[in-house]
């Protein structure tokens, strides 16, 4: 028989298959059982007619224990009643390992702390599974997005020299020569080496903040796509993130209904997001808060004076205040990096914009212009007390050929607690790392 896997039963109706997987669920009556089986692409109902199967077969289905793994073979037959509409008829049935009584996931509620200790194991879940699946078709899309308009993947390393964020977030380790060596904070900076190869490029890997923060939206380990393109402005900046998060939501929406579905999402918000995006200053937002407040001025958060940047508190309250993704634009330069282009018309803010996620989710967006003067970015460094020296390969960008370039860096859990609807970043991860997490 052919091995085929659930997400493929509508293409074999009335033919004989085989499947792959997991008991995720097991009930008898008297002579008839049934098997909820799991592959990773759906649930599919295996009824085991006594009559239909050998005596071996029957007796081996009793022994079976949520989560032993088997190998089912019999007849598609389509069943409205049945998850996912199809279920197998079964034939014969291989026991591959009959799996301990005492798992410890069942199907009754969990507390959160328990079923993260449990990690390894909660990803089996169809609710988890649905949420792994949108993430990889996330990443997909973003690949695809950039690919189609003429990026070029690259790789930045991921044990750094320098600082990208600046030093207070550093994990520090000694390299082979004795030398201070850091986990990376953002690919950003060797992908503007890149850029000036290639011309439009983008990394996509870990990068790591040691930040004590146990927001619903931090995460010590989280993955980033982070494109570069010379001689881009910051306006041309904003409308490559505007079109590539309207590419991802449509993406979804596309593909991943049912998962979308099986964890529960209203997608009306999301079919609002296409460009463009609504665009509102720092200043403008600080206004925009002063507003909000005096609304609700038992909020848990103040606003706050102008050259502070936003709290988690704020950006959720900016981003309530629109139905679609909002740019905030024009930072105060001492509240953002080093590497960031002036506004010529105003050279206390720089030409750098956060896009914040609607429904409250904040942050998913931070990019900007770059210095591309070689005597402005030395004045930086110095200004943030960074060792020029440290940076003179950085330098180099600027005085063999330097073009305006920017670029921007998007975090895929974000993204993916935003499209999902999660309370928390820890779902839109295989394995978490937390502040009080390291395991499993």
């Amino acid at each position: 028989m052919k091995w085929v896997t659930v997400s493929e039963l509508y293409q074999h109706v009335g033919e004989d298959v085989e499947l792959r997987g997991w008991v995720y669920n097991y009930r008898s009556s008297g002579k008839i059982q049934f098997i909820i089986l799991r592959d990773g692409t759906g649930l599919c109902q295996c009824v085991v007619f006594k009559n239909d199967v050998s005596e071996e077969v029957f007796e081996q289905a009793k022994r079976l224990t949520q989560e032993s793994s088997v190998i089912v073979r019999g007849t598609v037959r389509e069943d409205a009643r049945a998850p996912g509409g199809y279920e197998l008829g079964v034939k014969d049935l291989q026991v591959v390992q009959i799996a301990d009584l005492d798992y410890p996931i069942t199907l009754k509620e969990h507390g959160i702390e328990f079923l993260m200790d449990h990690r390894h194991l909660w990803i089996r879940t169809p609710r988890q599974v649905a949420i792994l699946r949108i993430r990889n078709e996330i990443t997909r899309a973003m690949h695809d997005f950039l690919q189609e308009r003429g990026f070029v993947l690259t790789e930045s390393p991921i044990l750094m020299g320098t600082a990208a964020e600046g030093t207070t977030t550093l994990f520090e380790t000694q390299y082979v020569s004795g030398e201070p060596a850091y986990l990376s904070q953002s690919g950003q900076l060797y992908v503007e080496a890149t850029a000036m190869a290639l011309g439009r490029v983008y990394t996509f890997g870990p990068t790591f903040r040691a930040e004590k923060s146990k927001t619903r939206r931090h995460l010590i380990e989280f993955w980033m796509c982070e494109p570069e393109w010379a001689f881009a402005t910051h306006e041309d900046n904003l409308r490559l993130q505007e079109e590539m998060v309207t590419y991802i939501v449509q993406r979804v929406l596309s593909r991943r209904m049912r998962e979308l579905e099986t964890i529960g999402r209203n997608i009306e918000p999301l079919k609002k997001v296409e460009p463009p995006f609504p665009r509102i200053t720092y200043d403008e937002a600080l206004e925009l808060l002063k507003e909000i407040h005096a609304r609700t001025p038992d909020a848990d958060w103040q606003p706050i004076p102008w050259g502070e940047d936003f709290g988690a508190p704020h950006e959720t309250a900016l981003a309530l205040h629109f139905d679609k993704p909002v740019f905030v634009e024009k930072f105060p330069a001492k509240v953002k990096a080093f590497y960031m282009q002036p506004d010529p018309e105003r050279p206390e803010v720089v030409l750098a914009a956060d896009l914040l996620a609607p429904e409250g989710y904040g942050e998913i967006i931070g990019g900007s212009q770059r210095i591309h003067d070689p005597e402005l970015l030395r004045q930086r460094l110095r200004e943030h007390n960074l060792p020029e020296e440290t940076y003179r390969w950085y330098l180099d960008l600027r005085r063999f050929g330097s073009v305006p370039h920017s670029g921007f860096g998007i975090g895929v859990e974000r993204t993916v607690a935003w499209i999902c609807g999660l309370d928390h970043v820890r779902e839109a991860i295989p394995f978490p790392r937390l502040l009080n997490r390291l395991a499993p």
